[in-house]
């Protein structure tokens, strides 16, 4: 019988790759390796087993944006948020790649994203970004704003047939992600701090 962290890894690249709706329970048990009653047997369900995929690709992602130097001014510490996101993604493209296809869709899939990962994410920021905005140095946003400037730029993270299309070499290498994510945080914190009245002074 696999162990538990393998068919963990093996449930996420099959959400990953197929959806949730594409994920059958036949086609989960073939590629985990083992009988056809085994998600319902160990999880309960598709759905909790979908949970159990989550919360163990996202417990370490979560555990280390808030690890900032607390000496960092606001704007310092908001582009290290920012970039510890969009680098954790080069690590693991499929939450990235989950995230992208899940977000457009009205499930309890959503809710739980939402819950247990959407919200932390941006309440990381929210401290640093209404000091900002207080100090006149970044103008008011809302949450759904801040959402949409911030979270779906991972999708140019990660590797795939558009950014072959687009030039990026194939495959790239950690590097040249790492590169990649850093450049897209550089440009959405200067944009973010560029619409403040301090910066059309």
């Amino acid at each position: 019988m696999p162990g538990e962290e393998y068919i963990l890894q093996r449930g996420l690249e099959a959400f990953a790759e197929l959806g949730y709706d594409h994920a059958s329970a036949r086609e989960l048990a073939r590629r985990l390796g083992v009988s056809h009653n085994f998600i319902n047997d160990r999880y309960g369900s598709k759905a909790a087993f979908w949970r159990a995929v989550l919360d163990s690709a996202l417990q370490d992602r979560l555990t280390s944006l808030p690890q900032t130097d607390p000496s960092l001014d606001d704007s310092a510490r908001l582009r290290e948020i920012i970039t510890r996101f969009y680098r954790s993604t080069v690590d693991t493209p499929l939450i990235g790649r989950l995230l992208v296809d899940e977000i457009s869709r009205d499930t309890e899939r959503l809710d739980y994203l939402y819950e247990r990962y959407i919200v932390p994410t941006l309440q990381l920021m929210m401290p640093s970004i209404e000091r900002l905005v207080d100090s006149g140095l970044m103008a008011p946003i809302t949450m759904d704003v801040l959402f949409f400037v911030v979270v779906p730029p991972v999708g140019g993270i990660m590797d795939g047939p558009l950014t072959r299309r687009l030039g990026r070499p194939h495959p790239a290498s950690q590097e040249q992600l790492m590169a990649t994510a850093d450049s897209l945080a550089a440009i959405v914190v200067n944009g973010l701090l560029a619409t403040g009245p301090a910066s059309r002074r």
